[in-house]
């Protein structure tokens, strides 16, 4: 238990340092490239996004989870994944080459078609990166995931900036993904040392497909998820309000991915490890349970409070109109952390027929509140959105709960603190900022009153989890 937790400190320790330093990274790139670039710019590759997340989807087909579940994963596992997943990334890509023209006529947009041929590559590239990836997972090897990521985010953010600076506008966002593809899968191969043989075995996908073929399923309905939107407005709406949205939901998504990605990284491989008995696994939910809390809801609602100064500051007012749009995502952003690590467990259990049936129905609640809500304006649209993917929390913990028997006052008493706690500080500093014109000294002040205030109340009120981070964090007793 002690390596366990071991394993698991460590993976968080990683993990939040990768994602700070592919958020401040990102954070870097994109005000660089906001600045250069227009709203329609970013519209033109925002419309796309929903193909090459759902076709990256089906060629990943679910295999990484899958192979994390074995118990025993041998080289042939790996080496019939990998053939699987080129073969189907190829004809995926075939697919989508001839079907640009009718991307480009749905949106009305001629110049979709060579970009929409250009930008599929990144996911074609990714196909070959698949089995890699899947042993850096099972082993968590955070700490190189997190050198793979920084070299990769560098890279295609130089590159893409350089594109954009010699005129080539939305093509260097373009570039920018695919470059990052590419250096993703070489560093993968360098890190995890496999390398594919010259056969293919069925067996191995005829095992893993049972459990696998749920998650492409439930993956298709998740991009579906995050994507619509981009999807809706591109229908619906202007290129200048798809920009928009689309640098909103950029801001909220590296905010949450913060939490998010630092959880995913260690979450399936502890839960699939402690298997023995409810209370252990109970337990352990619990605990990464309150250190998603903890985290997410002050960096979520702190976002949410400074969203205005930060827009102007960041990426000039040209994109204030998103200010508003980022504060109402912030509050369900503050909540997609929680939800990713229980529909984790549910993977964990083995239940991919749950976590499949959840998501679609999910999905077909958003896409029904959005073609309902879409008539009365886009402010009312995303407010209905927003409620239903809190709402659907609740519907996560059910199925948790049948797994293992955590009831929801112990859930709620588990999240409360640190959800009221965070409102509450979000709330007076708000307020007792609301008065400050200059907006370096408003966000500043923001930040430093909500931030210090929450960590001293932590401190003082005995918070083991918020203690035990400080320990592991500078190796010593804190009393």
């Amino acid at each position: 238990m002690e390596s366990l937790k071991q394993k698991t400190a460590r993976g968080l320790l990683w993990g939040s340092l990768n994602t700070g330093i592919q958020q401040i990274l990102n954070l870097v790139f994109g005000i660089i490239l906001a600045r250069w670039l227009t709203k329609e710019d970013y519209g033109m590759v925002g419309m796309l996004m929903a193909f090459s997340a759902l076709a990256g989807t089906l060629q990943e087909g679910g295999f990484i989870s899958a192979l994390n579940k074995r118990k025993d994963v041998s080289r042939e596992d790996y080496n019939s994944v990998f053939w699987f997943n080129v073969v189907m990334g190829g004809l995926l890509y075939a697919l989508l080459f001839f079907s640009a023209p009718l991307i480009a006529d749905f949106y009305n947009e001629p110049e979709l078609t060579p970009l929409a041929r250009f930008v599929f590559l990144g996911f074609f590239i990714s196909a070959f990166n698949i089995s890699p990836r899947a042993v850096l997972f099972r082993e968590l090897m955070v700490r190189e995931t997190t050198i793979m990521g920084f070299a990769a985010l560098v890279i295609s953010g130089l590159v893409g900036i350089c594109m954009v600076f010699m005129g080539y506008s939305y093509w260097g966002l373009a570039t920018q993904g695919v470059v990052y593809a590419l250096v993703i899968t070489l560093m993968s191969y360098y890190y995890s040392h496999f390398r594919p043989m010259l056969h293919f075995s069925s067996k191995p996908i005829h095992e893993m497909f049972g459990f696998s073929g749920k998650l492409i399923v439930t993956y298709i309905f998740n991009i579906l998820n995050q994507q619509l939107m981009n999807v809706i407005l591109g229908y619906y709406y202007t290129k200048t309000e798809v920009g928009t949205f689309t640098q909103a939901n950029k801001w909220n998504t590296m905010g949450h991915q913060f939490v998010t990605n630092m959880i995913s990284g260690v979450a399936q491989p502890v839960f699939t490890k402690v298997e023995e008995t409810r209370v252990r696994q109970q337990a352990v939910l619990r605990k990464m349970l309150r250190f998603t809390a903890m985290v997410s809801f002050p960096l979520m609602f702190g976002l949410a409070i400074v969203s205005r100064e930060f827009i102007i500051i960041t990426i000039t007012e040209k994109w204030l109109a998103s200010a508003d749009m980022l504060s109402l995502l912030c509050v369900w952003g503050a909540f997609v952390p929680i939800i990713t690590l229980l529909s984790n467990y549910v993977i964990s259990r083995g239940k991919s027929n749950i976590y499949m049936w959840v998501t679609m129905v999910l999905c077909l609640m958003q896409v029904s509140v959005a073609y309902l809500m879409y008539p009365f304006g886009l402010s009312n649209m995303l407010t209905a959105f927003v409620a239903v993917n809190i709402a659907w929390l609740f519907v996560w913990f059910y199925f948790v709960q049948r797994e293992n028997g955590l009831s929801l006052f112990v859930f709620l008493r588990d999240l409360s603190p640190y959800f009221l706690l965070s409102l509450a500080l979000a709330a007076l500093t708000w307020w007792t900022c609301s008065g400050i014109s200059l907006l370096w000294g408003a966000l500043l002040l923001k930040i430093a009153m909500m931030g210090s205030l929450y960590c001293l109340i932590l401190y003082v009120s005995g918070s083991v989890i918020f203690k035990e981070g400080l320990t592991y964090i500078f190796k010593k007793k804190i009393s």
